[in-house]
């Protein structure tokens, strides 16, 4: 089963995708909404989306969460990102928690593909903490 792990960092979708638990090197990393205010910005984030999907045949599709509120609360955008990515019609689409995330990486020895970027790291321990 394809799985998509994302992390959402100010107006960037970064992806990750494991095929069972073997990550997958795409030449897609991320996505990103130029400007959220433009409508044609927003359909070009969507339809990027629903085309990185189809394209790597994703079955699921697992965000990390991030806090409403306090010092580390996701920026407006991001919430904006997440809902667009919750409507896709393609797959099912899961939140996973900061805290499930960083149990599981207590709890097990992960090691990180070479061909993975610094950046990309939270995206892959939410895809493969589910997997």
């Amino acid at each position: 089963m394809k799985i998509c792990g994302i992390d959402l960092k100010a107006n960037n979708m970064i992806l990750v995708v494991l095929d069972n638990t073997k990550f997958i090197d795409l030449k897609t990393k991320k996505i990103t909404l130029e400007n959220d205010e433009n409508q044609n910005d927003i359909r070009s984030f969507c339809n990027d989306f629903l085309l990185f999907l189809e394209q790597n045949e994703i079955e699921r599709v697992f965000i990390k969460k991030r806090a409403k509120k306090g010092n580390f609360a996701g920026g407006a955008v991001t919430f904006k990102m997440e809902g667009l990515i919750q409507l896709n019609p393609l797959c099912e689409v899961e939140l996973i928690s900061c805290q499930s995330i960083s149990s599981f990486e207590k709890k097990n020895h992960i090691d990180f593909p070479e061909s993975l970027k610094k950046y990309q790291e939270q995206a892959f321990l939410t895809a493969f903490s589910m997997s």
